[in-house]
């Protein structure tokens, strides 16, 4: 294995996965820290964690473990992969984790960059911009778990460690890899937010990472790395599963809610309630036949808007809210798996995490994209195809276009 990936949630392990993959290097994702070598075939090592809503403390000993396992099946680079949104609170963790990894693998300077300019993610003036919005004005700003108020992603991160943080202007970056490179062995111990707006400022800088122990950032800053191991981009074979499907959102992003509204139009849909959940009105078997009574893959979702989402969470608390949810969906993706479903389609990045650990998966194998960002998966030696998409990926028809894809038509 040459590089090795820890992503603090699982769609953003197939995310950089698929960029991987198609960059040509044969990538394989791991639900958690594997207790077994990985096979000798593989380049590139994605370790899907769940933890970028954990405490800090869990956040950081989960991260070390999967860095001592990939650096012990021969890992030369670690890539640090946090959500395009840069996900987090004031508290971690994407810089406590930073911190943490650069310490054990003895770096001192630490690109870092979120960009994904295919989904409208740029970084200028070391801002974080979704589409033609500040992130803190992009909707990101209701998010109930980590709400993004701060574009300034330099501030971010000073709240979140005590690094220095610094910056790697456009002009650096459009100078070149040796640029950048340079700017980086220069600064001393610091934490540096690198600007893209296009998928070459993200090559750039992938190239000129190629002397780093760490980099850390969105799939986008994966673009370059290939190279630097001398692997070129290939086409990914797959071939699909039929038969029973279901698509499970827990995503509140206003593109799911859109997502959702699309397919509901003409498939069969269940809305989840956090009160229906927490007092015990749903009863998991009844979900379960409804579900594979429909004839059209039905939706099960719970993928409410902010102002409502703000009121149960006033009502229920925003941690016991949030888990009964991942609790059922864990719980509804296990049990279809074993009624013989064969195609589930997941929104969500904590929906993600939820499903694929009730689902105990073990490898992930990496499919073609169904949207830029999000793979078809296959869970290996099973019978069973995935798509694990973060909230704000995907167009309207996202949904119908998985499970299409899912079933062999990529």
């Amino acid at each position: 294995m040459k590089l090795g990936v820890i992503a603090d949630d699982f769609t953003g392990a197939s995310d950089i996965a698929l960029t991987l993959s198609e960059g040509g290097m044969r990538a394989a994702q791991f639900v958690g820290v594997p207790d077994r070598p990985a096979a000798a075939e593989i380049d590139a090592g994605i370790v899907g964690l769940k933890s970028r809503t954990s405490p800090v403390g869990d956040a950081i000993d989960m991260s070390l473990m999967a860095c001592d396992w990939l650096l012990e099946q021969g890992c030369e680079q670690i890539v640090f992969k946090v959500c395009s949104t840069f996900d987090s609170t004031d508290e971690g963790n994407i810089g406590p984790v930073a911190a943490a990894l650069a310490s054990r693998l003895g770096e001192t300077s630490v690109l870092v960059c979120p960009a994904f300019p295919e989904n409208g993610r740029t970084v200028y003036e070391g801002h974080l911009f979704v589409k033609d919005k500040l992130l803190s004005e992009s909707g990101m700003q209701n998010h109930p778990l980590t709400p993004m108020n701060d574009p300034d992603l330099r501030r971010v991160l000073e709240r979140q460690t005590d690094w220095p943080v610094g910056h790697v202007p456009i002009a650096t970056v459009w100078a070149g890899a040796d640029a950048i490179a340079s700017l980086a062995s220069i600064v001393g111990k610091a934490m540096l937010i690198a600007d893209a707006i296009r998928n070459e400022d993200l090559i750039e800088i992938g190239l000129a990472a190629k002397s780093r122990k760490l980099i850390v950032g969105g799939s986008g800053v994966a673009l370059g790395l290939p190279e630097n191991f001398g692997v070129r981009n290939h086409d990914v074979r797959w071939t699909g599963h039929a038969g029973k499907a279901v698509v499970l959102s827990g995503s509140c992003s206003a593109a799911t809610r859109g997502q959702v509204e699309a397919y509901r139009s003409h498939a069969p849909s269940r809305e989840l309630s956090v009160a229906d959940i927490i007092e015990k009105r749903l009863s998991l078997q009844e979900l379960v036949e409804w579900v594979l009574q429909q004839e059209t893959p039905p939706l099960v979702y719970s993928s409410a808007d902010p102002e409502a989402v703000a009121a149960t969470q006033r009502q229920f608390g925003k941690t016991e809210s949030s888990e009964s949810v991942e609790r059922l969906f864990s719980n509804l993706a296990a049990a279809l798996s074993q009624s013989g479903v064969s195609r589930i389609v997941v929104a969500g990045g904590e929906t993600s995490g939820a499903v694929v650990s009730g689902l105990q998966a073990e490898t992930l194998e990496i499919g073609p994209p169904i949207a830029p960002g999000v793979p078809a998966l296959k869970v290996s030696g099973r019978g069973l195809a995935l798509a694990l998409k973060s909230g704000n990926f995907g167009g309207p028809d996202f949904f119908s276009e998985a499970l299409s894809v899912l079933e062999g038509h990529a």
